[in-house]
């Protein structure tokens, strides 16, 4: 098509014409057959499985915040570095592999061999630490863009006590401070399956009406963000929007353009270890992992 332009409509002051490409010999996107591939691939996929949970668990890995823990620089030194067993974990949780051998979970009921049964377990010990450190992520980055913010703070509470997350301390949009409830649902528990088995992400947005509901008292004195996550990565609408709001204050004050994929790799990597801690604790505290765990 530029031969034929340049012999037929092209003016006579052209001299040259240089084309760049990132990569020598190749244009930048894949062609169009590449991406019909992908996508024949995909549904091969999704009609060869058969329950639902496998479902639900490939839509959610298409999400790319599913992934993101998988391209972080593992280092002890900057907190993006996961134990061998927790890594182990993660990994079987992905791709569906047996994880352990059928055991009685300290809730009473039958963990599976899988390790679901953890993720959605009433009991389960992960479910505090990932929601602690989710919150300490945001709230270091708000730091780093030079917002102070508050945890759990006090004042604003419901009439049963219970408050929201965070607070910035400064305001944040339209003179209103930000305030940010956070939370982790289990992606394949069976109250959510039949609606992520058809859509990714959609008990993360489930859980997003709830905290609405939840904090609507406070939606006219404060700009309010519920923070929804899964358990197998996908966020919600609103909790990509603050990511993004806040990586772009941190770019524009560091001119480090990486600092939106750094965030979304450390937010990802407390999702995994949360699932990790809450899969190893459902064992009873006499019970050695190498008479259950199978990796």
């Amino acid at each position: 098509m530029l031969s034929k332009w340049l012999t037929t409509n092209a003016t006579a002051s052209i001299k040259v014409v240089e084309c760049l490409y990132p990569v020598v010999g190749h244009s930048y996107l894949p062609p169009g057959r590449v991406f019909g591939r992908l996508e024949k691939i995909r549904n091969t996929l999704l009609s060869s499985f058969t329950s639902e949970q496998d479902i639900a668990r490939l839509l959610a890995l298409q999400e790319s915040e599913s992934g993101a823990w998988l391209h972080a620089l593992p280092s002890p030194h900057i907190a993006t570095l996961i134990d061998s067993t927790s890594f182990k974990i993660a990994i079987a949780l992905r791709l569906g592999c047996k994880l352990c051998q059928p055991h009685q979970c300290i809730c009473g009921g039958i963990a599976d061999i899988y390790g679901y049964h953890a993720l959605s377990c009433a009991r389960s010990k992960g479910r505090i630490p990932r929601h602690t450190s989710l919150n300490d992520i945001i709230k270091r980055s708000l730091t780093s863009c030079g917002i102070p913010s508050l945890l759990e703070p006090p004042g604003i509470s419901r009439a049963d006590g219970k408050r929201p997350d965070g607070l910035t301390l400064i305001p944040w949009s339209r003179g209103k401070s930000l305030i940010w409830d956070s939370t982790c649902v289990d992606t394949l528990a069976p109250s959510h399956l039949p609606n992520t088995s058809r859509h990714a992400a959609s008990a993360a947005e489930l859980a997003v009406k709830k905290k609405v509901n939840k904090y609507a008292h406070l939606l006219d004195n404060y700009i309010f963000v519920p923070f929804a996550v899964e358990t197998f990565g996908p966020w919600s609408h609103d909790a990509k929007v603050l990511v993004s709001q806040i990586s772009q204050i941190l770019i524009s004050i560091t001119g480090d353009r990486r600092c939106t994929t750094y965030l979304r790799q450390r937010l990802s990597i407390a999702i995994q270890r949360g699932n990790a801690m809450s899969v190893l604790c459902t064992l009873p505290e006499s019970s050695p992992l190498d008479e259950l765990f199978l990796l």
